[in-house]
């Protein structure tokens, strides 16, 4: 299986940082220099996103596989981990079907329970674009504004298009996310046996739908050591709405001896 891409930058104690669906390592840049003034951080591109190789396969264990992977390659020990939305599902996964490798472990806004996003919405306007003729990413930005007409939303998915000598091309593969959404926006129902021991540190927005009561009883019964922090006025994107607030909460719980 070929190596995720990823970028390593500071000192110290392992961090990895995984990203969310249709996200890639360089949305958490900011974060990552922020981090790696205590730590040595590995912003971690997933299959099918940013650098990273494209397979015909995409689920929890097969993602939880490659970052295994990538920290044994590396030799890396005491690692903290950090996962948002779809990182998050695949850092509980890594920290289920590999014990060890991981020490302590933050989830941002996610739960390990089923969602029914389906993202058609946004996946069927981008791939319906004719990226031969489009000539700059304002075009691209302006035929997809009928169909995605949330700015930031619109933004954030465009970071994915890239220009090469060839023309332009995504780095998301997209046809192979709209085939297993299932996989991804689900998670099964849980064994009573299915536990995390580890410290663990979920941060959710409140103005997100995504960790609400039901999903904290969940997480209340699954997870043995379990703390949950909530940020005022954020949403699903709590680390880029909040940044402050967000890298406080993981400095705080990270640097707890």
């Amino acid at each position: 299986m070929p190596q995720l891409s990823y970028t390593r930058s500071g000192s110290g104690r392992p961090l990895v940082v995984l990203h969310g669906l249709f996200g890639s390592g360089k949305n958490w840049q900011s974060h990552t220099r922020k981090f790696a003034r205590d730590f040595e951080v590995f912003n971690v591109d997933l299959r099918h996103h940013g650098q990273s190789f494209h397979s015909d396969e995409m689920n929890y264990p097969a993602m939880a596989a490659d970052v295994a992977g990538l920290l044994t390659d590396l030799d890396l020990v005491d690692c903290n981990l950090l996962g948002h939305s779809m990182g998050g599902k695949v850092a509980m996964t890594l920290v289920v079907n590999y014990p060890g490798l991981i020490t302590r472990l933050v989830v941002a806004d996610i739960a390990p329970v089923a969602y029914f996003h389906h993202y058609d919405d946004l996946i069927e306007p981008i791939l319906a674009l004719s990226l031969e003729v489009i000539e700059t990413r304002a075009e691209a930005d302006q035929l997809l504004r009928q169909n995605i007409p949330e700015d930031q939303l619109r933004a954030f998915l465009l970071h994915n298009l890239e220009r090469e000598a060839a023309g332009w091309r995504w780095r998301v593969n997209w046809r192979a996310i709209q085939r297993d959404m299932e996989c991804l926006t689900g998670f099964g129902d849980l064994p009573d046996d299915w536990r995390i021991d580890l410290p663990t540190l979920f941060i959710r927005g409140d103005r997100s739908d995504y960790v609400g009561a039901a999903e904290i009883d969940v997480i209340n019964r699954h997870f043995k050591d379990a703390a949950i922090a909530t940020i005022e006025d954020a949403g699903h994107w709590l680390h880029a709405e909040k940044p402050e607030v967000f890298a406080q909460l993981v400095a705080e719980f990270l640097y707890h001896d």
